[in-house]
C-alpha cells in the first residue's frame, strides 16, 4: 500500500487488514452504515430510482461526514469480528456484543506496551452498533443490561484521565510559524497557506473540522469601527455543537500586532496566491512567490485591503491541498491533514509532535486569552462554548492560582 501524502486521507486501517472475501461481505454498508439499503430498495419498487437516491442522499446527510466515517469503521471492525466468530451481526444478540466490547477492552498495541482502545473509544463503537440497528429499524441490543453493565465495568477498570493535547499559546504559535517553510519557489506556496491555517485556527479558536471546511466566501474584510483597521469575519457552517448550521456562528479575527502574526495580512499574502493561479495558471504562481520573497517587507500590508473576488460564490476553498512542489490542489485540506501539518511544524521547532495536534490552536486560544485576562464571557463568545466548566479547564491549565482561595492563606 502506498504511504498516503498528508492531504490525503489513509484508508482505515481496520478496513485494510480485512480479507478480500470480508471486504466482499461488507459492500452492502461501505457507502453508509446509517442507510437501509433494503428500505431504499423498497423505495425502488414503490416508486423510482430517482426518489430513492434522493431519498438515500437526505438519510446519508443526517450525520456529519466525521460521524458517519467513524460508525463506518466501527462496524466494520464489529462486522468482521462476527464473521471471524460466526455471530450474526444484524440483529446482533446483545451478549455478542457484550463479548465484543470486552474483547476490545482487552486488545493491546502490537508492541504489547499499551491499550489499543481508550474507553471512549470503546463506547463509540457501541453506539455505531445501536446506530446501524436503529437506521434498520431494530431494536438496539445495546440497551441490554448486560452491555451497560459491561460498558460500565470498562470505564471502572480502565479509569484514565484523557491526555489532552497542549496549548499553543502565543509563544508556541510564533515558534511554529519561524519554521515554516522558506520563502520562495515552491516553499512559499505552504508557507502562506500555513500562516492562514494557524493564525485563523488559533484567533478564530477553531477545531480542525471547521478549518477544512472554510471557503474564500466565508471570510469578509470589515473595517474594525473603533481603530479604522481591517479586520476578518468568519462564517461557520456545520459545527460540532451546531451540525445543521442553523446558528450561523460568526467569529471575528482582528488585524495582528505584528505582520507575522496578522490573520488579515495572511490571507491578503495567500489569496494573491491563488489570484495569480487562476488567472495565470502555475507559472503566474512560481513568478509571483519568487518576486515577493526578494520584496518581503516587514510592513503590514492590509491596511487599505478590501479582500479578494476569489469570494465569488463558487465556495472555492480557503485551505487547499498544496504539493511539496508548490502545486496548488482543487479539494480542500481535510481535517487529519489540519491535525498532521499541527504536529509536524510542532515537531520542527523541537517539541513533541504527541503533545499537539490539530485541538491544540482552539485549546491555546483559551489558555492564552485567560492569560490575558479575558473574562469567562469573552473566552466562551469566541470559541462558541457553551458549558463554562470548558473554560474553567482551560483557565486552570493557564494560571492555576487564579481566583483561588489558596493565595488567601497567608502562607
Amino acid at each position: 500500500m502506498n504511504t498516503p501524502t498528508p492531504s490525503q486521507d489513509p484508508e482505515p486501517a481496520d478496513e485494510a487488514a480485512l480479507p478480500a472475501t470480508v471486504r466482499a461481505r461488507l459492500e452492502r454498508v461501505t457507502h453508509s452504515v446509517l442507510v437501509d439499503t433494503r428500505a431504499l430498495a423498497r423505495v425502488r419498487e414503490r416508486f423510482d430510482d430517482e426518489q430513492a437516491r434522493t431519498l438515500g442522499r437526505y438519510l446519508a446527510s443526517a450525520q456529519s461526514p466525521n460521524t458517519l466515517r467513524a460508525y463506518r469503521a466501527d462496524w466494520t471492525s464489529f462486522t468482521a469480528w462476527c464473521l471471524a466468530e460466526h455471530r450474526q451481526s444484524l440483529p446482533a444478540d446483545p451478549v455478542d456484543v457484550a463479548v465484543y466490547l470486552a474483547a476490545c477492552a482487552q486488545a493491546r498495541t502490537e508492541d504489547g506496551a499499551g491499550w489499543a482502545l481508550a474507553p471512549s473509544s470503546i463506547e463509540r463503537r457501541s453506539a455505531a452498533i445501536a446506530a446501524v440497528h436503529g437506521a434498520h429499524g431494530l431494536e438496539t441490543p445495546t440497551r441490554a443490561e448486560v452491555v451497560r453493565m459491561t460498558l460500565r465495568g470498562i470505564r471502572r477498570t480502565r479509569r484514565s484521565r484523557p491526555r489532552r493535547k497542549d496549548p499553543v499559546v502565543l509563544s508556541t504559535l510564533e515558534s511554529l510559524l519561524a519554521v515554516r517553510p522558506a520563502d520562495g519557489f515552491p516553499g512559499g506556496v505552504c508557507r502562506r497557506r500555513d500562516a492562514v491555517l494557524l493564525l485563523t485556527g488559533f484567533a478564530g479558536a477553531l477545531r480542525r473540522a471547521e478549518l477544512a471546511a472554510l471557503t474564500f466566501d466565508d471570510v469578509a474584510v470589515r473595517t474594525d469601527a473603533s481603530t479604522g483597521t481591517p479586520a476578518l469575519v468568519v462564517r461557520l457552517g456545520s459545527t460540532k455543537t451546531d451540525q445543521e448550521g442553523r446558528h450561523g456562528q460568526v467569529v471575528a479575527l482582528p488585524r495582528g500586532r505584528h505582520r507575522h502574526t496578522c490573520p488579515v495580512c495572511a490571507l491578503a499574502d495567500w489569496s494573491q496566491v491563488l489570484e495569480a493561479r487562476r488567472d495565470g495558471g502555475p507559472q503566474a504562481v512560481r513568478a509571483l512567490v519568487e518576486g515577493t520573497a526578494a520584496t518581503a517587507s516587514p510592513a503590514h500590508r492590509c491596511q487599505g485591503w478590501r479582500g479578494t473576488d476569489l469570494a465569488d460564490g463558487s465556495e472555492r476553498p480557503l485551505l487547499p491541498t498544496v504539493t511539496r512542489h508548490g502545486r496548488v490542489g482543487e479539494r480542500a485540506m481535510s481535517g487529519r491533514a489540519v491535525n498532521e501539518l499541527v504536529k509536524r511544524y510542532a515537531e520542527r521547532a523541537g517539541l513533541d509532535p504527541d503533545d499537539f495536534g490539530g485541538h491544540s490552536l482552539r485549546a491555546g486560544f483559551a489558555t492564552q486569552a485567560a492569560l490575558g485576562g479575558a473574562t469567562d464571557r469573552e473566552i466562551m463568545r469566541q470559541g462558541r462554548w457553551t458549558n463554562p466548566r470548558t473554560v474553567h479547564d482551560y483557565i486552570r491549565t493557564a494560571n492555576p492560582l487564579e481566583d483561588n482561595a489558596v493565595t488567601r492563606l497567608g502562607l
